[in-house]
């Protein structure tokens, strides 16, 4: 479930960004034998630019403000976030 979830998360990112790939195209001839054979093949680069849905669909549901997670966390959430936080404030005025 979660490496489905990863590799949603990272689609919905090479969506949002853009991304390049190759487009092929392949024509097939029967050759004197009667069999099936390749007699061209083109491979054209091709850029895919961002797509602002998929932008939309990624903040909202991997980005969240931090305002936003401290509203949903819970009274013993909202504890140990203050812990955390004062600790690293210690930490930083110490190394000052």
């Amino acid at each position: 479930m979660v490496e489905d979830e990863d590799q949603i998360r990272s689609a919905l990112l090479k969506k949002a960004l853009g991304y390049n790939a190759d487009e092929v195209v392949e024509e097939y001839a029967f050759n004197e034998d009667g069999d099936l054979k390749l007699s061209k093949k083109k491979v054209t680069k091709k850029h895919y630019g961002p797509d602002i849905a998929a932008v939309k669909v990624l903040l909202e549901r991997y980005y969240k403000t931090y305002e936003d997670k401290i509203s949903a966390m819970n009274d013993e959430e909202l504890y140990l976030e203050r812990a955390r936080l004062e600790k690293l404030l210690k930490g930083e005025e110490g190394g000052n």
